[in-house]
């Protein structure tokens, strides 16, 4: 909506270079694990130009009347926001051989994306790219995800960045890192849910498009983590809904962390030079 601010001319943003909407680069992907109707219209009055896509997660979609699921899709789209069922909601498609079924009720009913993964169930890189040229020919965006839910499942990194690499070549819009709701003991992410750096630097260093990577984040250490490494348009995903102002603000440098970071000049190749991403050395 992008209406006049409460606060504009009086305070500046510490953190300068936010992109605002329509933008390419610092998406949020809120997590909607089953907002009324007023709830929804409540965030989207008060946060739409901070939210790019809502994710309608796991399976929660199947619960919801269809007249009422079709206005609450309706509504999100009214404030430009795109939304789309749960990836693991179609994992089960594809594990009934249902994905026809699947995509064209998605149509039917209104959404504008759907998330191709494979977190939970095997899936051949023949039958993923089959299932995102699939999306793409009923309409759909497409947004996959590379990662396994199960910390005891864990992919290598180098089939991960070979997997970003070949979903972006498939033309997904944007490539999540898993990070599951609790933001705990998955790829990036030790069991408590803190950012395991080194981890972090193997996994970007082999990925060649960085601006299409979205880390799914529900931890405000991990979000501020990752801003700090990559600056405020990073994208990021699993934004609880009553998060969503919290991490524009982290973005910005209006809380304590980014402000530090912003008065210190850390990263400025990022934050002071409004960089999207601050890459590598040894990829500059």
């Amino acid at each position: 909506m992008l209406e006049q601010k409460a606060w504009k001319e009086v305070i500046e943003f510490p953190l300068p270079g936010r992109y605002r909407k329509p933008r390419q680069l610092g998406l949020t992907m809120v997590i909607d694990k089953g907002l009324g109707i007023t709830e929804t219209r409540d965030l989207l009055e008060l946060a739409s130009d901070y939210i790019d896509f809502i994710k309608l997660t796991f399976g929660t979609s199947a619960f919801y009347p269809t007249k009422l699921l079709q206005q609450k899709i309706e509504l999100v789209k009214s404030y430009n926001v795109d939304i789309f069922p749960g990836g693991t909601f179609l994992e089960i498609a594809i594990l009934q051989g249902k994905l026809d079924s699947f995509l064209q009720r998605a149509v039917d009913l209104g959404f504008t994306c759907v998330e191709v993964s494979d977190g939970t169930i095997d899936m051949s890189p023949a039958t993923r790219i089959k299932a995102i040229e699939k999306a793409k020919s009923y309409g759909l965006k497409v947004i996959s995800e590379v990662g396994k839910k199960d910390p005891q499942e864990r992919m290598p990194e180098k089939r991960m960045q070979e997997q970003i690499a070949m979903d972006l070549e498939a033309g997904v819009l944007g490539v999540i890192i898993e990070g599951r709701e609790s933001g705990k003991g998955v790829v990036i992410y030790d069991k408590e849910g803190r950012v395991l750096k080194d981890d972090l630097e193997r996994l970007i260093r082999g990925v060649e498009k960085l601006e299409s990577v979205i880390w799914e984040a529900p931890l405000k250490n991990q979000q501020q983590t990752l801003i700090l490494r990559f600056g405020p348009n990073v994208n990021l995903g699993n934004i609880q809904p009553g998060d969503v102002l919290a991490v524009e603000s982290l973005r910005c440098g209006l809380r304590g962390d980014t402000l530090k970071a912003s008065i210190r000049g850390l990263n400025t190749a990022s934050f002071l030079n409004s960089s999207p991403l601050a890459i590598p050395a040894e990829r500059r």
